[in-house]
């Protein structure tokens, strides 16, 4: 079983608070990344949304568990109705002008043997969205979310 984590890393042509308000903004979220239910950088704070592969709908329970403004927000990332608990990290580091965003997934081989479940998924997926969609937003660009 692998347990190592998976961890993306991008560079994006805007300032650390540009990208820190994306990914902790609720109206901002809903424009790349999920439509997330509510949402506050705030420990503690409990959100969901949901995410579907392929006509098969998954809710996702999360809770901020760490928060510095402006450089790290972490929640944790389960399922209703699965076994297992995840975390996401994102980390905003300056770079000039310029944002590099690491985002670490730990935790996904605590989630059952299924195929919805395999790590190359939560690969695919986090590209997409850290690759694609969150720098397409950020350029101002129109970015189609998963309903």
């Amino acid at each position: 079983m692998n347990n190592k984590p998976f961890v993306i890393e991008r560079v994006y042509g805007a300032p650390v608070e540009r990208v820190w308000k994306a990914i902790s903004d609720k109206n901002e979220m809903k424009q790349w990344y999920f439509d997330v239910s509510d949402f506050k950088p705030e420990i503690g704070f409990e959100f969901q949304f949901e995410g579907n592969n392929e006509g098969r709908i998954y809710l996702h329970l999360c809770k901020v568990t760490e928060v510095e403004t402006g450089r790290k927000l972490k929640y944790s990332w389960t399922y209703k109705g699965y076994e297992g608990l995840s975390y996401v990290t994102f980390e905003l580091f300056a770079e000039g002008n310029k944002t590099r965003l690491k985002l670490t997934h730990e935790g996904i081989e605590t989630f059952p043997a299924i195929p919805d479940f395999r790590k190359e998924n939560f690969v695919a997926g986090w590209t997409a969205i850290i690759g694609d969609m969150l720098p397409a937003y950020l350029e101002g660009k129109n970015v189609t979310i998963n309903p």
